[in-house]
């Protein structure tokens, strides 16, 4: 796709309202895609992502590819100064993006109810902790908690060490993927009846649904999914294993084949007529066992090498890399998995690209997140509405 070429949601506006994670990474997505996405701030107290580590030259680096491809307007949404144009923004939108705690774009006057009478076919996306509705609605929520709560991390982690959760806000970024989803979900429904509708997303609700299986399970048979480390309960041999250089490699035996070819990867033909791991019942059976033929067969081996006879003999592995293995590695350059921009702070800076890939419209980067701000003039004139003279009225009384 050449620099000129739109992209597939290009005919799209969104106003992405909030701060941080979740509610921010639904406008990503939908940025990333060619929506045309205003994302708001509050003068003074911009969004709390701009102050969070890591820095560089005092630019947050977070923040620039979060708010890629986002224009940023600086407006205090909750002052009744700022009512009319905040009004005449959501307007101009197809999707309205929030993630304030449930009530408090009611107590502004921005709810749904309100909002459906003067825009009916607006989509709102709301994303918080724990939905817009259910007791716990009002409480605040973090993607720690999500985890916690969603039951994720009852079978992550070490049974001698006790449950863990993700070293990354995991589920901020899925519960963006899934209010992206949702939002254009419900666009395919207004393109057959002109009408909007609320995608209301809980930060602990997407984890819920990729972990399905352990839920059928636990209503079928009372079982519960046990800590078992990096391995997988149903899926043996499947763990990280260190390597004789310091290195460590994932391996993930999920069908006879595979055990198969690990076994002749490592010279050890007597494993696959070995009773004990015949079938992958077998395997689950005498788990231990055979991890542990696995794990002293790759204490010996330099990483490469046995990754070497690992591909040879149609193993699924890979080896740990940590992120300047990933930057550096030749199959990420091939896919452009990476992408490289100018930044107009700090120069050209490396993110990941948009995706999924599309074949004929794929997504683009087009610039990095900005100063607060930057666009206030551009969408308050063109969005708003508002004359030099209304925008300088705003700005002297900090409503912008």
């Amino acid at each position: 796709m050449s620099e000129s070429t739109p992209g597939s949601l290009s005919d799209l506006k969104a106003l992405e309202l909030g701060s941080m994670l979740a509610g921010p990474f639904v406008g990503s997505m939908l940025g990333d895609f060619g929506a045309d996405v205003v994302k708001v701030e509050k003068p003074g107290k911009p969004d709390a992502l701009r102050e969070w580590p890591p820095h560089k030259d005092g630019e947050a680096l977070w923040w620039k590819t979060m708010a890629r491809n986002k224009r940023l307007v600086t407006l205090d949404i909750g002052k009744p100064q700022a009512r009319e144009a905040t009004l005449r923004m959501i307007g101009q939108a197809d999707i309205l993006i929030e993630n304030f705690r449930p009530g408090t774009m009611e107590r502004w006057g921005y709810g749904p109810q309100e909002l459906r009478k003067r825009f009916p076919g607006l989509i709102i996306v709301r994303v918080s902790g724990w939905g817009q509705t259910g007791p716990l609605r009002e409480q605040g929520g973090y993607a720690t908690i999500a985890e916690a709560f969603s039951g994720l991390a009852s079978f992550t982690g070490h049974a001698d060490k006790g449950p863990m959760v993700s070293a990354f806000p995991m589920g901020d970024y899925l519960a963006g993927v899934f209010g992206a989803f949702g939002a254009l979900a419900a666009l395919h429904h207004r393109e057959k009846t002109g009408q909007g509708q609320v995608v209301d997303v809980a930060l602990y609700e997407p984890l819920l649904r990729i972990i399905e299986s352990v839920v059928v399970r636990y209503d079928q048979t009372g079982r519960k999914k046990p800590l078992l480390g990096n391995q997988m309960e149903e899926d043996v041999p499947r763990n990280v294993y260190a390597t004789a250089d310091g290195g460590a490699i994932a391996i993930s035996c999920g069908s006879q084949r595979i055990f198969e070819g690990l076994a002749d990867a490592m010279g050890r033909p007597d494993l696959k007529t070995d009773a004990r791991f015949s079938t992958m019942s077998d395997r689950v059976a005498h788990r231990d066992a055979i991890d542990s033929e696995v794990a002293g067969w790759l204490r010996t081996q330099p990483t490469q090498e046995a990754m070497r006879k690992l591909r040879e003999s149609h193993v699924v592995a890979g080896q740990v890399n940590d992120i300047a293995d990933v930057l550096s590695d030749p199959h990420v350059a091939a896919r452009e998995a990476i992408v490289s921009i100018v930044d107009r702070a700090l120069g050209p800076i490396r993110m990941p690209a948009p995706t999924p890939r599309l074949e004929t419209t794929p997504g683009r980067v087009r610039w990095t997140g900005g100063a607060p701000g930057e666009a206030n003039d551009e969408i308050l004139s063109s969005w708003a509405g508002l004359s030099k003279a209304e925008i300088a009225a705003l700005r002297a009384a900090a409503i912008v």
